[in-house]
């Protein structure tokens, strides 16, 4: 069964979380970043943690054909508000451990190629550095797409849109609904489909692109 590496899949109720049994369902194995049964958890705040974290389950489980990006640091503030801290965690966390992960990823991808997914956010305002960081992880994401379609890589970033994933409040969570035409908010099952689509051997035609899967969220404007 070909492998697909997650991260951010911590919690029970996140996106990520959500795409481990529809992956699974579709013959995947997958494998999550935070490594319960491993010997320790490699940190991706540091510069060494992504290339060990994929050195770890290549060793355990052999070489890995699907990387999900769904890890992410988030601390809301603004421009006037932001410390330099604070900024360089986020980037650190949310844009430079996606690189290095998808540098570990394309050097030990087989012939049969293989796919990246990113989950991205267009929230900025009042969340300034995770909005900058996702911002720099779509240019990285993109020029993947590029650089590494000749080894049979694909790379695409996925918008969700806002997905009840427990953060929000019920003002919260009815303000959004009615913004979106169906009436309801996104789902992680409903992005786990099209993420499945887009590693699959028919959706890696697919590539290079931010893809809104929001429900038309977005198109409100």
């Amino acid at each position: 069964m070909p492998l697909a590496l997650i991260t951010g899949a911590a919690r029970a109720d996140s996106i990520a979380a959500g795409i481990v049994p529809r992956l699974r369902a579709a013959g995947w194995t997958v494998v999550t970043s935070d490594l319960h049964d491993a010997d320790h958890i490699a940190d991706l705040a540091t510069p060494e943690g992504p290339e060990a974290l994929m050195a770890e389950v290549t060793a355990a489980h052999g070489p890995v054909s699907a990387l999900i990006l769904s890890h992410a640091h988030d601390v809301e503030s603004g421009i006037l508000d932001t410390t330099a801290e604070s900024f360089d965690r986020h980037v650190a966390v949310n844009a430079r451990a996606s690189l290095l992960l998808i540098a570990a990823f394309a050097r030990q991808v087989g012939d049969g190629g293989g796919a990246i997914v990113a989950l991205t956010s267009d929230h900025v305002t009042g969340n300034l550095p995770y909005g900058a960081s996702k911002g720099a992880l779509d240019r990285l994401v993109i020029s993947a797409a590029r650089e590494l379609g000749p080894r049979g890589i694909s790379a695409n970033v996925l918008n969700p849109g806002p997905i009840d994933t427990g953060w929000m409040d019920d003002e919260t969570r009815r303000g959004l609904a009615e913004m979106t035409p169906r009436g309801r908010l996104g789902r992680p099952g409903d992005i786990a489909a099209v993420v499945e689509f887009l590693v699959s051997e028919e959706g890696r035609w697919i590539s290079g692109q931010l893809l809104q899967s929001d429900g038309a969220f977005s198109a409100r404007y």
